[in-house]
């Protein structure tokens, strides 16, 4: 007896078996490569009718009709001789005459594989056998039987592709992993393909068959050669808009520059140090004059400070205005509005290893560059509510950034409704945080 079968695989085994009772003899098992005919005929012939002579035969495109006439025969009557000469039913007529047979189950592996006259003989037998005669196909496509009785094998739903897939596989990645959740997708509910996912990688080693892979081959070969191609034909082109390129950068450069002999001209003839004294150019005016210009005199110290800690040149007495004028200024206080480029947002990862491991938390982002994932905090005023940690995946550092702690999926799904509409725009998911503290691990293997 099959140690484990689907819902709908067991249910399939009864209906088919209704059908033999109810007095259909000949039963064709339709399905698609890889969803377990094979598998599903093993299970009838071995739960099914064990007071019958059973015979099972896998048909090959090697086989003839001789070798499958005789192992049918050999499997059903005990030690027959059977005479090559003849025909399958006309063979079958002599040895049940010869000694009793009683009730027979004929089980038939690759139909489509079945000659004309091999398909004619067993609906003969299906019809005319001297006793009970039960004969059940599985083939990939119809077959040219005139009262047989086709019964469509179809694809797994999803429950029953993850039931498959846990029989198999120790652990599966969570529901709301998109990655798991697009392969079963794309399985369709073909047992082969579930069966053929790889959990360390997270991809499916799939291999199709195709008759026509040379053709795809021979496309992208074509492909490849078109872009070497139209990369020849427009050489020209990029290397004019390369050298473009440049030479506005060069520009900008050049523009930003001064020459030595600018240097010496604006060179001071000599420094003015720092002091706690005024300039002697101050000290030499009459005290009269300057009573209403206060903000000039403390331009030029402030000027003078400049001047020593930059290396540029001394300021021109105070009478003169050059110090007020807003280019020299506007360095001073540009900064302070500009955007900084680099925001600092903490790793905590002791953060998460201090969580239990039932508990979620919803991933935002997961980046290779960790200025992208603080611009990203920042951006959308994510500080108060986000954590970020490292991990390792194929050889490379990753940022992820998470947001929250819950104790159950529910409570994690509405706090995912009431995040912003732009960060939903990246399709967080829901991550555990036993799963996060291996991720964390990865940083140190």
């Amino acid at each position: 007896m099959q140690s484990q079968i689907l819902p709908s695989r067991a249910a399939l085994v009864d209906r088919i078996a209704l059908q033999f009772e109810y007095g259909q003899n000949l039963i064709v098992l339709l399905g698609t490569s890889g969803l377990g005919k094979s598998y599903l005929l093993e299970t009838f012939i071995t739960d099914k009718y064990n007071d019958f002579n059973k015979a099972f035969v896998q048909v090959g495109a090697q086989m003839t009709d001789v070798q499958l006439m005789t192992q049918l025969l050999e499997q059903s009557f005990n030690a027959p001789l059977v005479d090559h000469n003849l025909s399958l039913s006309q063979n079958y007529y002599q040895l049940a005459k010869q000694q009793q047979c009683g009730a027979c189950l004929w089980v038939v592996d690759g139909g489509r594989h079945l000659s004309e006259e091999l398909i004619a003989e067993l609906e003969l037998l299906s019809k005319n056998a001297p006793n009970v005669l039960y004969i059940m196909i599985a083939s990939q496509s119809k077959l040219p039987f005139k009262d047989a009785v086709n019964i469509h094998l179809e694809p797994l739903n999803i429950a029953e592709s993850k039931q498959l897939m846990g029989w198999y596989f120790t652990s599966l990645p969570y529901d709301e992993d998109p990655v798991f959740q697009t392969f079963l997708v794309e399985a369709q509910g073909n047992p082969s393909l579930l069966l053929a996912w790889q959990p360390s990688e997270q991809v499916a080693d799939i291999v199709v068959k195709d008759k026509v892979s040379w053709r795809l081959q021979l496309l992208t070969l074509l492909l490849i050669i078109m872009l070497l191609i139209i990369g020849l034909v427009y050489k020209a082109d990029m290397t004019q808009w390369w050298e473009n390129a440049n030479r506005q950068i060069d520009e900008q450069v050049l523009s930003t520059a001064i020459t030595t002999e600018q240097a010496i001209e604006n060179k001071p003839q000599k420094r003015v140090p720092l002091s706690s004294e005024p300039p002697a150019a101050v000290l030499q005016k009459p005290i009269q004059k300057t009573n209403n210009n206060v903000p000039a005199i403390v331009g030029s110290l402030t000027e003078s400070t400049n001047v020593v800690e930059q290396e540029k040149p001394a300021p021109k007495p105070v009478e003169e205005k050059p110090v007020t004028k807003p280019a020299q200024t506007k360095p001073v206080t540009k900064p302070a509005q500009t955007k900084p480029q680099n925001p600092i947002v903490k790793i905590p990862s002791n953060w998460y290893l201090q969580q239990p491991e039932d508990n979620f938390v919803i991933q935002l982002l997961a980046v290779t560059q960790q200025q992208v994932g603080n611009e990203f905090i920042v951006e959308h005023k994510l500080e108060n509510i986000t954590n970020t940690y490292q991990t390792k995946r194929n050889g490379k550092m990753w940022w992820v950034v998470t947001t929250g702690s819950f104790v159950n999926l529910n409570e994690a799904k509405q706090a995912l409704q009431e995040l912003p509409a732009e960060v939903r725009k990246n399709k967080p998911f829901y991550k555990k945080i036993s799963k996060i503290k291996q991720e964390i691990a990865r940083v140190d293997q």
